[in-house]
């Protein structure tokens, strides 16, 4: 049973995603209009920086935002072949020079926003990438034929120079696809004759990408929504608007509760204060600690209070078995993105080493963005990395 909660207070709004009782993703943006990850904008290029192989380019905001050379190029699949970066970027953009860009990175109180000329446009059942032929498929779909007719329907009805990320949600669908290319592809065209149509040299924001909310949706539209609560008219309105104009075939209740605080249900405020700890305690005595520096995530494995049985091997085991289920439920949780090191117990035992990433990459599983495991280094930390979904305050 999956149920959202979503709570407003003046600028702030608060969303809950809540699994059979359990908190499993929690977003908190005081002022929504502030993010930016995802718009689509016509920027300026206003310096080039040819020792960084970088760009600033104006996009309208207060800071200027920054592309990298590989960012500028085609997007290529790089499985199969390799960007010549060995080129000056003063002979690929200039100064004042228009550029379609879409923000990969929000700004922050150091640096601009990241942005790419790589674009992303979701929808219910595949990622459009224009400018590309490339076709991919969620790791999730693990059926060999089912990947092979979905990569192949998707392709014949994908207009040329478009490629496609296809989404979980597409398994088992047909027509649905067909009709989600065309609308996706529609939004596309809308964007570009947008573009082609401007006539001053000035930054725009051309397209906006969707709310937390309407991206919850896109994501989780298949996995038995049961209901949505609000504690507001307006939102209550607003949600019965997103569900009406995209989710039509999908009967989704909408309850208002008014007069008593929404995250009292299932102690959801609870949840949302042991998922900001930096210590998180394991049931079996043992815990992990959480750090985040501007470079990456740390998360260490400790016994604690645990002292297990008399086989030494066994007790580490335990401990980081747990910790692995654990640390994959707080990352979702705190949608943790970037590079994550952990440092688990040292286990002298392969095989445990080998049990502990196949259960890390099972549980990563149930997390709805990209995530990679890289394995155990030489020094036996533990490298990943993960997209996070939404840009929200730390």
């Amino acid at each position: 049973m999956t149920e959202i909660f979503v709570r407003k207070n003046n600028d702030k709004k608060e969303i809950a995603l809540v699994e059979n009782g359990i908190l499993v993703e929690y977003y908190d943006n005081d002022n929504e209009d502030s993010r930016k990850e995802g718009n689509i904008y016509v920027g300026i290029v206003k310096n080039v920086i040819e020792g960084m192989q970088s760009a600033f380019v104006n996009i309208g905001t207060e800071k200027n935002s920054f592309i990298h050379l590989k960012d500028i190029f085609p997007k290529v699949d790089e499985t199969k072949e390799k960007v010549n970066l060995n080129v000056n970027i003063k002979d690929v953009v200039k100064p004042n020079q228009k550029i379609l860009v879409q923000v990969k990175k929000d700004s922050n109180e150091q640096k601009g926003a990241r942005v790419s000329t790589h674009i992303n446009l979701p929808s219910k059942y595949i990622v459009l990438m224009p400018n590309t032929d490339i076709v991919t498929i969620s790791q999730k779909i693990e059926n060999k034929e089912e990947q092979k007719r979905l990569i192949k329907l998707v392709k014949n009805n994908l207009s040329k120079n478009n490629g496609a990320v296809i989404r979980t949600s597409a398994e088992g669908k047909e027509q649905e696809i067909i009709e989600d290319i065309k609308n996706i592809e529609s939004k596309w065209k809308k964007i570009l004759k947008m573009n082609t149509n401007l006539n001053d040299n000035k930054p725009r924001l051309l397209y906006k990408s969707e709310n937390i909310l309407e991206k919850i949706l896109i994501d989780l539209i298949e996995n038995n929504i049961t209901k949505i609560v609000v504690n507001e008219k307006e939102e209550q309105k607003e949600v019965e608007k997103i569900l009406k104009d995209s989710f039509k075939d999908k009967n989704i209740k909408v309850e208002l509760k008014e007069k008593e605080n929404i995250f009292d249900i299932y102690d959801i405020e609870k949840q949302i204060q042991k998922s900001k700890k930096r210590k998180v305690w394991l049931r079996c005595g043992g815990f992990i600690t959480i750090d985040k520096t501007e470079a990456l995530t740390a998360i260490d494995v400790n016994t604690g209070k645990y002292i297990g049985s008399k086989n030494l091997e066994q007790t580490i085991f335990k401990v980081n078995r747990e910790a692995t289920i654990e640390i994959a439920k707080q990352i979702r949780l705190r949608d943790t993105g970037g590079i994550i090191i952990i440092d688990y117990i040292d286990m002298l035992n392969d095989e445990h080493k080998k049990k502990i990433e196949e259960i890390l990459k099972e549980e990563l599983k149930k997390d709805r963005t990209k995530t990679q495991v890289e394995g155990f280094t030489k020094l036996d930390l533990m490298e990943m990395t993960r997209k996070h979904i939404c840009s929200h305050k730390e």
